[in-house]
């Protein structure tokens, strides 16, 4: 096994033109690393070896007939959770057990068309539910830093993968961090696009008006490249956007000259750890250092988030889940009559967290409480909107914590849902309002736990964050960073 598997994207793609390597040998030495890390990570629930060695060869004689690719031979990891035609598409669940997918989520066919390799699909919380990578009926993710810790998630099995070297780059998704969040406790890059940026459509909901898809990678230059391919308008999801997709990568100055960053003082709250405040404050010293200037800013509707949050997201995964009942999709338990083979198919093949996000959501959901507390948190919604709204006319961009601690230990937060959703607090807001988000490593707990930096644009302002995300990357040498496994 060579080093191959080390490179980013980028750095690969120019090795791949100038022919100092061939696809299948990318390819060889990252299915050889993905392997040997398998069992200490758990970050594959599935490795479709032979079919990326072919993929692998056929860019490998398209190259030498030729054709060009953004991506071409580019090796990328997928999430349980996006269809890739004729693969299976668990979603870390027992109750799509024999499911596979009869199409590409169109993400997936952008990816495919420029080029890329598809080499496995990463283990992730059930449905996306969770921000631990514990809820997963393929078992949990361990950290690649130190493996008795949490990943983080619910895109937990791809940062991990990033991180540890078993991917180059994986696709993720976040409805309330869990790109960004899974990002921070491994130490790479993650980007949640604008809602509307990325289609959808091949995606298995979790919360609809949330959901969206990114890129998790070991730059931020790797992260545009990915985004720029699967960007763009698409007639298959009518909440995508036909709003004009920049050449991100020109947008990469290396400073931050001209730029008002935001530092809203609502982020900096008790419960922070310490060590986690003192990285981002220093990485915002360092920003300022690039030459951008730092203004205090206020978003006085945050302390509502993560209530607004676990109601708006229950409610639309009590109905986006009531497709899975044993009769289109995946397993099904035996029953007397139908009603009673949904009854036990559901009871036996959810596990307990989507269990419990089920129920909550058919609760608020329900005759009697729906004005009280769904359509309340809708209110609350626009209300924290507005205050994005109201920041991003003073400033181009925010810097916050991604998350209040680094990561923790597997099990500790198990029996403490309530505790575990409160670590989201930094995240959820920005799908809330449908705004940009990018984690970028900033430093490291007394421990050698990664932490994060998160960079906050408006709508649609995907190259502002990355501007700054390269830049202040480009600064430090957090990303460069390696665990020893």
């Amino acid at each position: 096994m060579s080093d191959l598997f080390q490179a980013s994207l980028s750095e690969l793609m120019r090795q791949l033109d100038r022919r100092a390597c061939s696809a299948e040998e990318v390819v060889s030495d990252l299915l050889a690393r993905m392997e040997s890390s398998r069992d200490r990570l758990n970050a594959y629930v599935s490795i479709d070896a032979e079919n990326a060695l072919q993929q692998a060869r056929a860019v490998d004689t398209a190259r030498a007939a030729g054709k060009q690719g953004a991506l071409l031979g580019l090796p990328i990891a997928v999430k349980d959770v996006l269809n890739v035609k004729d693969q299976p598409c668990h979603c870390a669940s027992r109750i799509l057990e024999g499911y596979r997918a009869p199409y590409d989520a169109t993400a997936i066919a952008r990816l495919r068309e420029a080029g890329a390799v598809f080499v496995g699909r990463t283990n992730m919380d059930e449905f996306a539910m969770g921000s631990t990578n514990e809820n997963s009926a393929f078992g949990p993710v361990r950290n690649p830093w130190n493996a008795d810790y949490v990943p983080g998630g619910s895109s937990g099995g791809s940062a991990a993968a990033v991180a540890g070297g078993a991917a180059i780059a994986a696709l993720g998704t976040d409805t309330g961090g869990s790109i960004r969040q899974p990002a921070s406790f491994c130490g790479c890059v993650g980007l949640k696009p604008s809602y509307g940026r990325v289609s959808r459509y091949g995606l298995t909901a979790f919360a609809s008006s949330l959901d969206q898809i990114g890129p998790m990678t070991r730059t931020v230059e790797d992260a545009c490249l990915l985004l720029g391919v699967m960007a763009g308008r698409d007639p298959m999801d009518a909440t995508s956007m036909d709003a004009d997709v920049p050449d991100y990568a020109a947008t990469l100055t290396g400073d931050l000259k001209g730029m008002r960053l935001g530092l809203p003082k609502d982020y900096f709250s008790d419960g922070m750890d310490s060590e986690v405040e003192q990285a981002v404050r220093i990485a915002v010293d360092r920003c300022a250092g690039l030459g951008a200037e730092i203004v205090e800013v206020a978003l006085p509707h945050t302390e509502y988030a993560i209530a607004t949050y676990y109601i708006i997201a229950t409610a639309e995964a009590s109905a986006n889940l009531a497709r899975f009942d044993g009769v289109r999709y995946g397993a099904r338990e035996q029953g007397a009559d139908p009603l009673d083979m949904y009854g036990k198919t559901r009871a036996a093949r959810f596990g307990p967290e989507v269990k419990r996000r089920i129920l909550l959501g058919t609760y608020v959901l329900s005759s009697g409480y729906y004005d009280a507390y769904y359509l309340r948190a809708q209110k609350v919604r626009t209300l924290i909107r507005r205050d994005f709204e109201s920041v991003f006319k003073q400033c181009d961009a925010l810097l916050t914590p991604v998350a209040p601690t680094t990561a923790y230990r597997l099990g500790e937060k198990t029996n403490d849902p309530i505790r575990m959703y409160l670590g989201d607090i930094y995240t959820v807001t920005a799908n809330l309002a449908g705004i940009c988000g990018l984690s970028v490593p900033c430093g490291f707990s007394e421990a050698g736990l990664p932490i994060g930096l998160q960079v906050l644009g408006p709508a649609f302002g995907e190259d502002a964050i990355l501007r700054v995300g390269h830049a202040y990357e480009q600064a430090t040498d957090w990303h460069q960073r390696r665990p020893a496994l």
